[in-house]
């Protein structure tokens, strides 16, 4: 799990600054949204969320890849509201609890950078705005692009967890179902693909690979790339809370970076929607583009999280402003 050390405090700044996001500072969209909505209401929020992003991430560094995750799994299931963070009650399940949500963790850091910044603004800064600004630092500290979010989400006050699967596509879903859940929400197949570079860095239970493995080992990945498979999954039915994992991309596992588009190209990519990435007409082309050119990917990247993040927000005074964000205001 180590990693060299990531300078990303210093560099912040510079990467800001040569963004991959056509956005203005004083712009507002569709949404409601607007770059530095707490600007005066708690000028230090964003810093505070970044500050906290860096500490946690120099003392566990799969919490990059946790915040870029919730990213996905919350704004993607009807709105970004922080539903995803929200318990279990008597009467709801909590979308944490899921099967579709296999793997989610480090939900208890969110509370932490969300403890820091009640101690300087209580009250005010939404747990959807710190979800969505924590996988924001958290993608650029492992080398992906700084992407300017606006801010001015509330918080939802329910569970979705009864309609997930509406709205997630699965890693063993077919491509024209992956492309229209995803179409349903604005994000287009090169937006799809550049999102789905996502697997670049983190990790993959084997309870998601071996239906590739057993009974027989599916013929579409190299040859090579099955036998560290096996190696790392060798049992047909694992134990879903055991460590049994394979990295998503052996050559730079902590890095988001386009080398995970070389890796599928040579069938090595381990869920079945990263080989059919590699092969369906529509997706391809881009595919091939992003293996070449990092900066496409990062252009594209961060145009699909942009769109993903503005999904159908509340705003004004809808919803709420949790007090934690693991529980709704009303059940305090």
């Amino acid at each position: 799990m180590a990693l060299k050390h990531l300078i990303f405090f210093t560099l912040l700044s510079i990467l800001a600054i040569s963004s991959f996001a056509d956005t203005e500072s004083s712009t507002t969209t569709d949404s409601g949204l607007v770059l530095n909505f707490y600007k005066d209401s708690c000028p230090q929020a964003e810093d505070i969320i970044r500050e906290q992003v860096g500490l946690l991430y120099k003392r566990h560094k799969n919490t990059a890849f946790s915040w870029l995750r919730n990213i996905f799994h919350d704004c993607a299931v009807e709105r970004c509201d922080a539903s995803l963070l929200l318990d279990s009650t008597r009467r709801q399940l909590s979308e944490k609890e899921t099967d579709r949500s296999f793997g989610l963790r480090n939900f208890r850091y969110l509370e932490e950078i969300k403890e820091a910044v009640e101690r300087e603004c209580p009250g005010v800064v939404s747990c959807a705005d710190i979800l969505v600004l924590s996988g924001r630092d958290g993608i650029v500290a492992v080398g992906g692009p700084y992407i300017p979010l606006k801010t001015g989400r509330r918080d939802g006050r329910k569970s979705r967890a009864d309609i997930l699967e509406q709205y997630l596509p699965d890693h063993n879903e077919s491509m024209t179902v992956v492309l229209e859940r995803f179409k349903s929400i604005g994000i287009d197949t090169p937006g799809v693909v550049a999102l789905l570079g996502s697997h670049s860095v983190g990790r993959t239970h084997c309870v998601k690979l071996v239906h590739r493995l057993y009974p027989e080992v599916d013929p579409a990945p190299n040859p090579g790339h099955v036998e560290h498979m096996l190696h790392k999954c060798p049992d047909a039915i694992p134990d879903p809370k055991a460590v049994q994992y394979v990295r998503n991309d052996r050559g730079t596992p902590m890095k988001l970076d386009n080398n995970y588009y070389r890796n599928i190209l040579d069938n090595k990519g381990l869920l079945l929607v990263d080989y059919q990435l590699a092969v369906d007409k529509r997706t391809k082309p881009y595919v091939k583009k992003m293996a070449k050119n990092q900066d496409y990917f990062f252009k594209q990247f961060a145009r699909a999280i942009t769109i993903l993040t503005e999904n159908n927000p509340l705003t004004g005074n809808e919803g709420e402003i949790r007090q934690q964000c693991n529980v709704a205001n009303k059940h305090h």
